[in-house]
């Protein structure tokens, strides 16, 4: 069984990727569309995840509250980018723009988790409880996706 560390390295190669495809296209065009849509899902549910099985665990020592809050504020400035995505035309130079400025902070975003997060959370996650871990993330990923679209529907009526 893969531990948190790999099955989340794994989510963000699976980001990179969606998210260089979406940069690649041009246009309303379907295939923009198909990855705006998977990239959105899925980064949903991975954030929503981890917050709550990674981070949680982070913000139980002093040391690990910072940074714990630091990349949940990011994930909270990035879903707001998302957002607003979806509510601009594809097509337009706009949406470009915006996109390029969700690209590079989730890059970032996902570099600064792999590079320190995971060395300060490798301090507080014993290595028996990393497939545990792993477990709990990938179940609350997979009930989340199907949370994705209703918890869209209750941020707008806010």
């Amino acid at each position: 069984m893969p531990s948190i560390y790999e099955t989340l390295k794994k989510d963000h190669d699976n980001h990179r990727t969606l998210l260089n495809r979406i940069a690649d296209t041009s246009g309303d065009s379907q295939e923009r569309r198909n990855a705006w849509r998977e990239f959105y899902r899925d980064v949903k549910s991975h954030a929503a995840a981890e917050e709550e099985t990674f981070y949680s665990k982070l913000m139980t020592k002093t040391w690990g509250q910072d940074q714990a809050r630091h990349s949940v504020h990011e994930h909270q400035q990035m879903d707001d980018i998302m957002e607003e995505l979806n509510g601009m035309d594809m097509s337009s130079s706009g949406w470009l723009r915006r996109f390029e400025t969700l690209k590079h902070d989730y890059e970032h975003h996902m570099d600064e988790e792999e590079n320190e997060v995971f060395d300060r959370a490798r301090e507080v996650i014993p290595e028996d409880e990393i497939e545990d871990h792993d477990r709990r993330f990938r179940d609350r990923k997979d009930k989340e996706r199907d949370l994705v679209e209703e918890k869209r529907q209750d941020s707008l009526e806010d």
